[in-house]
């Protein structure tokens, strides 16, 4: 699956996209405002095991690679929350660094909300973002979400605690 975006791709991970993994996503930058369940520093191991585990269940959400000029620079991925939310999915998004303010990443995560929508039987995509992360807000509000609420001191990342923000975009407003 492709969906194209101006200068930019939304595709499944694949081999060869290690290098560029690496590349972007051994950054502390990066991996200062994601879960904890992506690693610092990001090694070429890393890198190996989510091309093979990226695309494993389709059927609860997906992961894409964004890629530009010929690299894969960043990802945007949902997946289905459980239980009382099982119509509900949490989506998150990077980009690397020399691609930041190029107006990709709003993009990229308004495509990727608008086929989770049109393909799964989600009404709900919520995106958790730590209270430093200023541009990732501006980012989520780029594409269409809105802020919901401040969860105070919700999140523990790099030694901190922090509030996280939740940012939210609903199938029917």
């Amino acid at each position: 699956m492709r969906i194209e975006g101006p200068g930019f791709v939304l595709r499944p991970f694949a081999a060869g996209d290690e290098e560029d993994l690496v590349r972007y996503g051994n950054d502390r930058a990066i991996w200062r405002n994601l879960t904890n369940a992506f690693p610092h520093p990001y090694t070429a191991e890393d890198a190996r095991a989510w091309v093979t585990v990226a695309n494993q269940e389709p059927e609860h959400g997906r992961t894409f690679a964004i890629v530009c000029e010929g690299h894969m620079i960043g990802s945007v991925g949902f997946g289905r929350r459980m239980d009382l939310q099982t119509r509900n999915a949490e989506i998150g998004y990077w980009i690397g660094q020399p691609f930041w303010g190029r107006g990709i990443a709003p993009l990229a995560l308004r495509l990727a909300a608008k086929h989770a929508f049109d393909s799964y039987d989600f009404v709900r995509l919520q995106a958790g973002i730590l209270s430093w992360n200023a541009r990732s807000c501006r980012v989520a509000e780029k594409a269409g979400f809105s802020f919901e609420a401040r969860l105070r001191q919700a999140a523990f990342k790099d030694g901190e605690v922090c509030d996280l923000l939740m940012y939210v975009l609903l199938r029917d407003p």
